[in-house]
């Protein structure tokens, strides 16, 4: 397995919808188009709700992981 540069680190735990989608939405935002955002949730509801806002903002999910209830996802900004 290879490992991701990550360029930006975004920690949702404790925080149920919407909020881990809005704090994404702003977070990557932040960094420039190709670099990558690791987000961590500990929402059960965050791995449905990521890969929809994903669909929609076009933004890549590179991957995602779940490991005891903690949900990693590493987004690539592409616009």
């Amino acid at each position: 397995m290879t490992t991701l540069k990550v360029d930006s680190e975004l920690d949702c735990s404790g925080m149920l919808c919407p909020l881990p989608v809005v704090k994404t939405s702003q977070a990557i935002k932040t960094i420039e188009v190709g670099q990558v955002l690791k987000m961590i949730s500990t929402d059960p509801g965050a791995p449905p709700d990521m890969e929809a806002w994903s669909r929609q903002t076009g933004h890549e999910i590179l991957e995602s992981t779940e490991e005891d209830g903690v949900y990693i996802f590493h987004f690539q900004r592409t616009t």
